[in-house]
């Protein structure tokens, strides 16, 4: 049965939540938009499943985890692929994405200077480039323009919205990376997508 109402509740940030919302505006699904501050977190805090965001909530009952509510939105909404293969597949692309985001981490934690700025070195100029001649090699070996099939899938909409964000903080450019290029342009051109990004406010993280 397909949820009646469902709420993305996060931080005013793109962050971890970006994803699902991302995928619900190009499924054309409409869901309430909850963003919380500083100030209103504390107490919205005891009312989520781990007391972290983000939080989905559908037809009234909440569920926790990143990458749980993503994979929840493309498998409800079609963007998980045709077959268990290609759901491995798009796995695949997804657990790539968050092993660079843990190395990222690392530098956004790290409370020395000295340590920092050589953790933001490595990330730029090793990390990055890593893996996305990784994401590169595999939109190569795929030819279609999508990592998985003929349409826009999970893993998609994940690569698009890292090197976006990592993009905007100068961490990464996609000018040795024309098929990445293409993919950022392909989601970009949806026109649900280009809705969304319209009315979207632009966020540090």
């Amino acid at each position: 049965m397909a949820p009646q109402n469902i709420k993305i509740i996060y931080f005013d940030a793109r962050g971890r939540a970006e994803v699902s919302r991302l995928m619900l505006a190009a499924a054309g699904q409409k869901f309430e938009d909850v963003r919380h501050t500083k100030e209103t977190w504390p107490t919205e805090k005891p009312n989520t499943p781990f007391g972290q965001l983000p939080v989905i909530e559908i037809d009234g009952k909440r569920f926790a985890q990143s990458v749980a509510i993503a994979n929840y939105v493309a498998r409800e909404f079609g963007f998980y692929g045709k077959t268990n293969l290609e759901g491995l597949e798009i796995d695949q692309v997804v657990q790539l994405g968050m092993d660079f985001l843990s190395a990222a981490v690392k530098s956004y934690h790290e409370k020395d200077e000295a340590k920092k700025a050589e953790l933001n070195k490595s990330l730029k100029e090793v990390e990055a480039p890593k893996y996305l001649a990784f994401f590169e090699k595999l939109l190569k070996e795929s030819g279609t323009g999508y990592f998985v099939g003929e349409a826009l899938t999970l893993a998609d909409f994940f690569v698009y919205d890292l090197t976006y964000a990592f993009g905007k903080r100068g961490v990464l450019s996609l000018d040795s990376y024309p098929l990445l290029q293409e993919l950022q342009n392909k989601v970009e051109s949806n026109e649900k997508i280009k809705a969304y990004l319209a009315e979207r406010k632009e966020t540090e993280n």
